[in-house]
């Protein structure tokens, strides 16, 4: 079994009412990251709101396994896709996501800006926060 496998069944799902479900990567007492899935509305759908894994933990699998824990768990209730969001600026999230099977599904501009609460000039390794970019990753086998 990969490590990336390992840490998938070690991750932990406390349900609290109204907030969603979060996905809990731990290695023994230590929190390596974690994954919020809420419903969207849409039937079938779930988005990842939020995820993050530790920086001395990322580029090892972490979120990798929680991103295939989520897709399982969604699945597992016969979810039919999963919606995710993210700073177009943040490439190493695109990547993440995109290594998972997910695509590309719309760019929403102009999203971190001061009129929308984000300070102004902040730079992700040296790109401007400007864009949002929606993905999602379909659940059903393709035909």
């Amino acid at each position: 079994m990969s490590s990336a496998r390992s840490r998938a069944s070690r991750i932990a799902s406390p349900q609290r009412p109204g907030a969603g479900r979060v996905l809990v990567a731990v290695r023994g007492d230590t929190v390596l990251g974690h994954l919020q899935l809420v419903e969207t509305g849409k039937p079938g759908e779930s988005e990842i709101k939020n995820m993050a894994v530790r920086e001395d933990h990322r580029g090892r699998g972490v979120g990798g396994a929680l991103l295939d824990a989520a897709v399982e768990l969604v699945t597992h209730e016969r979810g039919t896709q999963l919606v995710a969001a993210t700073a177009a600026a943040d490439v190493g999230n695109l990547r993440c996501y995109q290594r998972q099977g997910f695509r590309m599904r719309s760019v929403e501009r102009d999203a971190f800006t001061p009129a929308t609460g984000y300070p102004a000039e902040i730079r992700i390794d040296g790109i401007a926060l400007r864009d949002r970019v929606w993905l999602d990753r379909s659940l059903t086998p393709e035909p």
